[in-house]
């Protein structure tokens, strides 16, 4: 075990070979927006369904209490 850390090892006083990659990597996939739009249109998305799933609730629950005393009155 010791021979890979000298292996991994950059030297006195610096990090290691792997967490330097590990921070080079972090900084490429932080800075890398290419998969933001996807995110961005899905939250869009959920939240054009969320409204339009409240709004057809409220408008159904309406739309049903009208028909029902149009076809009560015509009785």
């Amino acid at each position: 075990m010791g021979a890979l850390n000298t292996v991994l090892s950059c030297g006195k006083g610096r990090t290691r070979l792997g967490e330097k990659k590990m921070s080079n990597l972090i900084r490429a996939l932080w800075s890398d927006d290419a998969g933001q739009d996807i995110a961005e249109y899905a939250v869009m998305l959920a939240v054009i369904l969320v409204l339009v799933v409240g709004t057809i609730r409220l408008i159904g629950s309406n739309a049903n209490n009208a028909f029902s005393s149009v076809a009560s009155s015509i009785q």
